[in-house]
């Protein structure tokens, strides 16, 4: 394969030169532009994406990893990421994590390894102390969820006062018995939204009961067995709060015979036209995606700018039928 140093030593120029034709720089003298352009065409020189380079020789590209990239969350952050890059003349590189935190360490390497103008991070790590020494040339952006033993730029959604909104609204209509049902509990995410959760039943001189906290719901068969689980209890709960999207999606294809009074954080998609619809805590997944993608510019276009590093993003109660439904437990 054709590389950039192959043109160049056929144009006798450097590696910058032929960067700089590529990249339509207008300084190139003209018979430069034309020797360069020659050589591509005899050598059938395809441009590797990745190689083009800005001026301190950063990839035009800003890299952005996510649990799940099929995720309808975290597919929004992504996509308003790329339509902001898209707008500076910026390509973007997705990867997806996975949900295991020794994963997560080699695929942020092999994506910072290819010299990034910026890296956008939901992370599912436990530790991310080791970015410190690529921070030093690379802005690193944290987003929906904050990093451990590393400060950086983080954006992220106020999810203890979510959890807290959501069931003190489920209290509200009469419920005392509300479980949790959530995901991934080391996540910030799901720490504050179950403080969240506590802190509601307790100003409500209930004291939280952990048998009613389910974990690891990620699936249709997880969200079975933990409402299987709830419903055995002697005391079972009458409402439910979900920590999450896809928890919410899993719960609402198990209750469809026999639907119980939910409220789950975070829109997805159908939410509001499933019967019954489904009551969320909203979040605005196009607003992370584009304030992360701007710090980003942000930071490269002026590097000693004071900025306020941890920004959290108002949530709102979407009110539908899911909450209003009589409780079947």
């Amino acid at each position: 394969m054709t590389t950039m140093r192959d043109v160049a030593a056929r144009a006798g120029v450097s590696t910058k030169t032929v960067s700089r034709v590529f990249n339509d720089d207008p300084h190139v003298l003209p018979e430069t532009r034309a020797g360069v352009e020659k050589a591509m065409r005899e050598l059938n020189y395809v441009p590797n994406v990745l190689a083009t380079t800005f001026r301190a020789g950063r990839a035009s590209v800003i890299g952005v990893a996510v649990p799940d990239i099929v995720d309808p969350f975290f597919a929004a952050i992504a996509r308003a990421i790329e339509d902001t890059a898209r707008e500076r003349g910026i390509s973007t590189l997705v990867t997806s994590l996975g949900e295991d935190p020794d994963g997560e360490r080699p695929a942020l390497e092999s994506m910072l390894g290819r010299k990034l103008s910026g890296l956008v991070v939901a992370p599912v790590g436990t530790d991310h102390s080791w970015l410190r020494r690529w921070q030093e040339h690379t802005p690193i952006v944290f987003v929906d969820r904050a990093p451990f033993n590393l400060e950086t730029d983080t954006f992220t959604e106020n999810d203890e006062a979510g959890a807290y909104l959501a069931t003190s609204h489920l209290m509200g209509r009469g419920h005392r018995r509300i479980a949790y049902i959530g995901d991934v509990v080391h996540l910030s995410t799901e720490a504050k939204r179950l403080e969240g959760w506590r802190r509601a039943l307790r100003e409500h001189g209930i004291e939280p009961d952990e048998e009613l906290v389910a974990v690891y719901v990620s699936d249709r068969e997880a969200a079975a067995a933990a409402i299987a689980r709830l419903l055995a209890l002697p005391d079972p709960p009458t409402a439910i709060f979900s920590a999450n999207a896809r928890c919410s999606m899993a719960l609402a294809y198990v209750l469809r015979e026999n639907p119980i009074p939910m409220v789950g954080f975070g829109d997805f998609p159908m939410a509001d036209t499933l019967a019954p619809s489904v009551t969320v805590i909203d979040q605005s997944p196009r607003r992370l995606g584009m304030l992360a993608a701007e710090r980003v510019f942000a930071r490269l276009e002026h590097p000693t700018q004071q900025l306020e590093a941890i920004s959290v993003l108002d949530v709102a109660l979407v009110e539908r039928e899911s909450c209003r439904i009589d409780a079947r437990m």
